[in-house]
């Protein structure tokens, strides 16, 4: 167990720190277009917290540094701490089971190993998806398939900004991809994701937004409209396009 731990860290931060879900088998998406399984392969993720790829002071333009502290540090932290005694409770065999597989049979398991196993991925994404040298938009194929199913650019914004504002309660806003290879948004409560066989909204998430008070209340109070409209200044889309390229 600790030797795979060690030897996926290493692997990860040779690919630049956590590069999640970048390579994908065309075995492993050809069972994701099937029934959204990633059974018998080695996780993207992981079971372990990933560093943060940048500082907690790095996207101040959106998100300030002592609310990355403790969103990074309590609330992610937690949520893999939790997890890791889950997956013991409960015999979760790791070196078999990546945990995009234990997202999909998740209703086969206690409501603690959902919980945080979904905020353990959640959370993984979410650093990835956000940068301080972020671009205004995505480029090339991704541009392409957001204009044609959603038919531009700014429209997809309205669309997604809406469902991180009108998510009632806590949880996620998404942009997923689905097993037709259609682009479209979504909300999940609490820390479910579009992996989860429980899910309402299904497909592979390219991009998620936390919702959640703990991530914005800080700096925005019950703002959660400007807290969105300026994380859109911080979207990692070099980091979206690669994901979208390795399903597509």
């Amino acid at each position: 167990m600790k030797k795979k731990l060690t030897s996926r860290r290493t692997f990860l931060q040779n690919t630049g720190k956590a590069s999640i879900a970048l390579g994908f088998s065309s075995a492993i998406l050809s069972s994701f277009t099937k029934d959204f399984s990633f059974h018998n392969h080695s996780s993207s993720i992981g079971y372990t917290q990933q560093p943060l790829p940048y500082s907690y002071s790095a996207l101040e333009v959106a998100i300030d540094a002592m609310t990355m502290e403790i969103h990074y540090t309590k609330h992610a932290a937690l949520y893999a701490k939790n997890l890791n005694e889950a997956i013991v409770t409960e015999k979760v065999d790791t070196t078999t089971t990546s945990i995009e597989a234990l997202l999909a049979k998740v209703s086969k398991y206690s409501t603690k190993l959902r919980n945080n196993a979904g905020g353990h991925y959640n959370h993984e994404l979410f650093w990835q998806s956000m940068s301080p040298n972020a671009n205004k938009q995505p480029s090339g194929q991704l541009l392409l398939a957001i204009e044609k199913d959603f038919g531009s650019f700014e429209t997809f914004k309205t669309q997604f900004t809406d469902a991180g504002k009108n998510r009632f309660g806590s949880g996620w806003a998404w942009l997923v991809i689905n097993s037709d290879k259609k682009l479209i948004i979504g909300s999940t409560p609490n820390q479910d994701n579009p992996l989860m066989d429980v899910s309402d909204l299904k497909g592979f998430p390219l991009l998620g937004l936390d919702v959640w008070e703990h991530a914005y209340y800080l700096r925005y109070q019950n703002k959660r409209p400007d807290y969105i409209n300026n994380w859109w200044n911080i979207v990692n889309w070099n980091f979206i396009e690669k994901r979208f390229e390795s399903f597509v």
